[in-house]
């Protein structure tokens, strides 16, 4: 099972990666933890990335994709794979598809998990963080419902920010899903719906 993830910020897209990795074992890759792990590990590629990260700058497409060969070699991806965070334009998924050609994994599905942008807007803005254990609730609770603490509303998470993290994604991201229907790889599913109602649908469309 070799997926890419799409959908916007807030899609619930990594509630659905982490149920199947849960159910699964399937490793589940984001570019942050990528670029993270390689910078802490001071690998050569890391100590790369790390000069462009120091500096503001965004890290070149081609050492991403050198990151993401390094990547997806190691052992635990052996079985599989959940990609979450890349590609993130039509000509990093160019780049991914010839790198997965060469080392023999080619992608099964790209799986987006579709939800109406005002739909995420109330979402979004209405999510409130626990700032004592990070619990994730909505404007509702008043304390946190695990812990008790005090909840509060991320920055990100204020309408007109979130309306231009969507703007972003429309822009660079959303042309993936084209691309890959393209390809006859697109699978979408409704994800204005209870997490396991979601989920049920994301399983059936991958045949597990």
């Amino acid at each position: 099972m070799n997926i890419v993830l799409l959908g916007a910020p807030g899609a619930g897209k990594g509630t659905q990666a982490a149920k199947l990795v849960a159910e699964y074992g399937t490793a589940h890759i984001s570019t942050g933890d990528i670029l993270r792990a390689a910078v802490r590990d001071q690998t050569e590629l890391g100590k790369q990335a790390k000069a462009f990260m120091d500096a503001g700058d965004l890290v070149p497409d081609s050492l991403i994709i050198d990151l993401m060969n390094e990547r997806l070699q190691q052992p635990d991806c052996e079985t599989g794979f959940i990609l979450d965070g890349f590609p993130r334009t039509t000509a990093q998924a160019v780049a991914l598809d010839a790198l997965l050609s060469e080392i023999k994994r080619p992608l099964d599905a790209a799986l987006l998990v579709d939800v109406d942008p005002e739909v995420i807007v109330k979402r979004l803005s209405a999510r409130r963080c626990c700032k004592d254990c990070g619990n994730i609730g909505t404007a509702a609770d008043a304390s946190c419902p695990k812990c008790g603490g005090e909840m509060y509303q991320r920055d990100d998470d204020n309408e007109a920010t979130v309306r231009n993290r969507l703007d972003v994604y429309a822009k660079s991201t959303a042309p993936l899903v084209d691309y890959y229907r393209g390809k006859d790889l697109l699978i979408s599913v409704d994800g204005d719906r209870p997490v396991d109602d979601v989920y049920a649908d994301v399983k059936k469309g991958l045949n597990l």
